[in-house]
C-alpha cells in the first residue's frame, strides 16, 4: 500500500492504516510505505543535493535570481542539509541556538520576509523560532528544485495542477507518457527496492488530493513494465470525489482497478477476486476495464463494514522516527497541523449533520453517518499509543459529534489516558462551558470549525444551522476552558453583496478582538458537482460555466454569480486584515484601508459580538444530563458544630481547595463526589440520580442548592454537568 507524493511532512496520511488495519482482522499479510517522505528524505540529503547540484551544472541551466542564490551556495546546503533534517525530526534539538543566531543557514529568498519573530513565538520560543528557520531553509531548497529540474515539485503537493479540474486525461497521459521527471525517477528507485523486496501481489495506491495523482500513475505505469502480474488498484479522497464518472480507456493503462468510497468491503471483494472465489460480477463500487470498455462493477451485495469491525489503523512498517515537524506558516492551527506528529482516527464516519449546501452531502463519506462507542475509540487510542509511543491524536471527522466527544472525553478521563488531541467541529449550542471543560480535562487543545460566511443571511441559505452569534458564544466555551478556535472562513458564496462580505470581515475582526477566536483562514466558494449548489445551481442564482467533462475528473465546476459582489478583489484584503488580527494588531484599521479598492461601510454595530456574548443564556439542568466530577478528591471533612457546618478540603492539582457546607450536605457531597468521579467499571451518575441522593441524605431543596451560591462554587471546583 502507497501513499504517492507529496501530502505531510510531519505525519502519514492515514488512509494505508486503516486499510492495513482492516487487513490484520482478515488476516492478510501487507506492508505499507509514505513514499512522499522517502523521496524528501533521498532528495534533500547530502548525497541528494550533491547529486542535484551536479545535475543542474551538468545541463549548464539558466537559473532564476532564487535558484542562482541557492546554487552559490551549495556547498553550505550539503554541508547542513542532514543536520537540519535531524533537528527537524526532533534528534538534535541543540541545533535551534545556532540556527536562531543566524550564522549557520544560508538564507535564500524564503527569507526576505521573515515574520515577527517576538509576536510568533514569544521570548522564549527558541525550539518553534527554529523550526520555522529550518523550514524556510527548506523550501528555498524546494524552490531551487522547481526552478531546476521539475517544475512539478512541492513539499505537499506534486503535479497538482494538471489533476486539478482534469475533465480530460490527455494533459496527465501525455504527462506520463514522456521521460520521467527528476523527483519522479527517484521515486520510482524507491518504488523499485520494495516491490522486489515485497514482491507484492496486489499494489494499493491512495489518492487523497490532485497533488498525488501524477505520482500514482507513474507508480502505475512502472509497476505495470516491470512486475506485469502485479495488480494495482487506485483509490481515495480525489477518486471518491472526481471519478465517479470515468470512461476512459487509457486510465488503465496505468491502473487495474479503481474503488469508490470506503475501501475495506471493495478492497476485500477484490482480494477475493483475485485469489479466485469471487466472479468479476460481484465486486464492489468498483472500475475496471473489461472487454475494451471502462465498467462500473457493483454486484456485490453486502453491505459496507461497520466501523466498529474496521479495527484498529496500524502504523507498522512507516517510518515514524523520520517525519518532519516544520511550521510553515505562523497560523496558530496550521502550525498545529504541520508541527510534530499526530496519530489519525475517526471518531465517526460521515457527518451528522449532513445539510451544509456547499459540501458533498450526496457522498458516502458525507452522507453515512456512524459513530464508534466510545469504549471502542479508548480501545484504539491505547492499541495506537503502544505501537507509535505518540500521544498527540488529531481526530479527522468532517464534524465530530457533541455527544459522543463527551463520552469519549469521560472515558478518557475514566480510564486516566494521557493524550493530547483536537478536532473539527459544527459551533453546536450544545458546547456549553461545562462541556468544554470536560473536553480540555481529557486533552483537547484545539477545535476547528466553520463560520464561514459570518453573515446569519448567507448561513441560512448555506444551511449551516448556525447564526453568528452562537458561534460566538460556542468560540468562547471552548476558549475560556484553554481549548483554541480556529475558524473556516468563506467568501465568494452565491448572491453574497459587497456589503456582506465587508459585514463579515467586521463580524471576524470583532470576534478576534474579543478573543474568542484565535485563528483562521479566509478561502473562495469552489462549486463542487456533488454539493446542492451544484446540482441546482438555479436554486442559489448562479450559472453553471463548465467545464466540459470529458470522460476523467468530474468535481469543480466554475460558475458566475449574477447577482453577487466581483469576489476575487476581496481576497488580498481579507488575508491580509486576518493575519494582523491573528496578531492582536490592526483591530482600530478602518476596513477599507485592507483593500485597494473603495468598498461600503459596515453596517454592524463595532460591538455586536460583545453584545451577543452577554447575552449569553444559561442551559437549564435537565435529570436526563449527566454529571462528572473533575476535581479535586476530598482529603479532609471538617466539622464544626457550633455552626452545623463542615469545610471539606479538595486536594487539587495546583492547590488544595475547600468548600464549606452545611454538615448534611457536606457529608452528602463527600460520597457523591466519589460517585461522580469518572472511574474504570464505574458508569456515569445522571442529575436524576444526584437529586434522588440529595433528598436521601436529608438535604434541602436541591434545585434551590444548585442555583445558589454553593451549587455555583461546587461548579467552579470541578461539577461539571454535560
Amino acid at each position: 500500500m502507497l501513499t504517492p507524493p507529496f501530502t505531510q511532512l510531519n505525519t502519514p496520511y492515514p488512509a494505508t492504516m486503516y486499510i492495513k488495519g482492516y487487513l490484520n482482522t482478515l488476516g492478510h499479510f501487507s506492508y505499507q510505505c509514505d513514499l512522499g517522505l522517502e523521496v524528501v528524505l533521498k532528495i534533500f540529503s547530502q548525497d541528494g543535493l550533491s547529486q542535484l547540484f551536479d545535475e543542474v551544472e551538468r545541463q549548464e541551466m539558466e537559473l532564476t535570481d532564487r535558484a542562482y542564490r541557492v546554487f552559490t551556495q551549495r556547498r553550505r546546503y550539503m554541508q547542513t542539509i542532514d543536520a537540519v533534517i535531524r533537528f527537524l525530526q526532533n534528534k538534535d534539538q541543540t541545533l535551534a541556538t545556532s540556527i536562531c543566531a543566524g550564522e549557520l543557514l544560508p538564507q535564500g529568498s524564503r527569507w526576505e520576509n521573515t515574520i515577527d519573530m517576538e509576536w510568533a513565538f514569544g521570548h522564549m520560543g527558541l525550539h518553534d523560532r527554529a523550526r520555522h528557520l529550518a523550514t524556510l531553509y527548506l523550501e528555498d531548497l524546494g524552490d531551487f528544485v522547481a526552478d531546476t529540474v521539475d517544475a512539478h515539485f512541492g513539499f505537499s503537493r506534486y503535479a497538482e495542477r494538471l489533476a486539478r479540474t482534469a475533465t480530460h486525461f490527455d494533459e496527465l497521459h501525455s504527462t506520463l507518457q514522456s521521460e520521467p521527471s527528476y523527483v519522479i525517477k527517484e521515486m520510482l528507485s524507491i518504488l523499485d527496492a520494495h516491490l522486489a523486496r515485497e514482491k507484492p501481489a496486489i499494489v494499493m495506491m491512495t489518492a487523497p488530493f490532485p497533488g498525488n495523482v501524477l505520482g500514482a500513475f507513474a507508480c502505475g505505469r512502472y509497476i505495470k513494465a516491470h512486475f506485469p502480474d502485479t495488480k494495482i488498484v487506485f483509490g481515495g479522497g480525489y477518486a471518491n470525489t472526481e471519478l465517479r464518472k470515468l470512461y476512459d480507456e487509457r486510465v488503465f493503462d496505468y491502473v487495474d482497478f479503481i474503488t469508490l468510497d470506503d475501501g475495506e468491503a471493495p478492497i476485500a471483494h477484490l482480494l477475493e477476486y483475485v485469489g479466485g472465489i469471487r466472479d468479476l460480477s460481484l465486486l464492489k463500487r468498483t472500475f475496471t476495464l473489461h472487454g475494451g470498455v471502462v465498467n462500473y462493477i457493483n454486484g456485490s451485495t453486502e453491505f459496507d463494514i461497520p466501523q466498529s469491525e474496521v479495527g484498529t489503523p496500524d502504523y507498522s512498517d512507516l517510518l515514524l522516527d523520520k517525519y518532519l515537524s516544520v511550521i510553515e506558516v505562523v497560523n496558530p492551527m496550521h502550525k498545529l497541523w504541520s508541527d510534530g506528529r499526530w496519530n489519525k482516527l475517526t471518531l465517526a464516519h460521515g457527518c451528522y449533520w449532513g445539510k451544509c449546501s456547499f459540501c458533498d452531502v450526496t457522498l458516502d463519506y458525507i452522507k453515512r453517518y456512524e459513530p464508534v462507542s466510545a469504549a471502542i475509540l479508548c480501545d484504539r487510542i491505547e492499541e495506537i499509543v503502544a505501537q507509535t509511543g505518540e500521544r498527540g491524536f488529531h481526530f479527522v471527522d468532517e464534524a465530530a459529534p457533541p455527544a459522543l466527544m463527551r463520552d469519549l472525553a469521560i472515558e478518557i478521563v475514566r480510564r486516566g489516558l494521557i493524550i493530547t488531541w483536537w478536532t473539527n467541529i459544527r459551533f453546536e449550542k450544545s458546547f456549553t462551558s461545562d462541556l468544554c471543560k470536560l473536553l480540555r480535562r481529557s486533552g483537547c487543545i484545539a477545535v476547528s470549525g466553520g463560520l464561514e460566511v459570518a453573515s446569519d443571511r448567507l448561513l441560512s441559505l448555506m444551511k449551516k444551522g448556525v447564526t453568528v452569534a452562537q458561534v460566538a458564544r460556542v468560540a468562547q466555551a471552548f476558549e475560556s476552558s484553554g481549548i483554541m478556535v480556529h475558524a473556516y472562513l468563506m467568501y465568494g458564496f452565491p448572491t453574497q453583496t459587497d456589503q456582506e462580505t465587508i459585514d463579515s470581515l467586521e463580524m471576524v475582526r470583532q470576534l478576534f478582538e474579543v478573543g474568542v477566536l484565535r485563528s483562521g483562514f479566509w478561502h473562495q466558494f469552489a462549486m463542487t458537482a456533488h454539493s446542492p449548489v451544484g446540482l441546482d445551481p438555479k436554486a442559489y442564482h448562479v450559472v453553471h460555466d463548465g467545464p466540459d467533462f470529458g470522460g476523467f475528473a468530474e468535481n469543480d465546476y466554475f460558475h458566475i454569480d449574477e447577482s453577487g459582489a466581483i469576489h476575487e478583489a476581496y481576497s488580498d484584503g481579507l488575508k491580509t486584515s486576518l493575519f494582523n488580527y491573528m496578531q492582536g494588531v490592526g483591530f482600530d484599521v478602518p476596513l477599507r484601508e485592507w483593500f485597494d479598492h473603495k468598498v461600503p461601510k459596515t453596517s454592524i454595530s463595532n460591538d455586536y459580538i460583545a453584545e451577543c456574548l452577554l447575552d449569553d443564556k444559561v442551559n437549564p439542568i435537565k435529570d436526563h444530563d449527566l454529571v462528572v466530577w473533575i476535581g479535586g478528591e476530598p482529603i479532609e471533612l471538617i466539622e464544626d458544630e457550633i455552626s452545623d457546618n463542615a469545610e471539606i478540603i479538595l486536594s487539587d492539582i495546583s492547590s488544595n481547595k475547600s468548600i464549606v457546607l452545611p454538615m448534611d450536605v457536606a457529608h452528602w457531597l463527600v460520597e457523591w463526589i466519589e460517585e461522580a468521579a469518572p472511574k474504570p467499571g464505574i458508569n456515569s451518575k445522571r442529575v436524576g440520580e444526584m437529586r434522588t441522593s440529595f433528598i436521601k441524605a436529608g438535604c434541602n431543596d436541591f434545585d434551590e442548592f444548585m442555583a445558589g451560591e454553593s451549587g455555583a462554587e461546587l461548579r467552579e471546583l470541578g461539577m461539571l454537568i454535560v
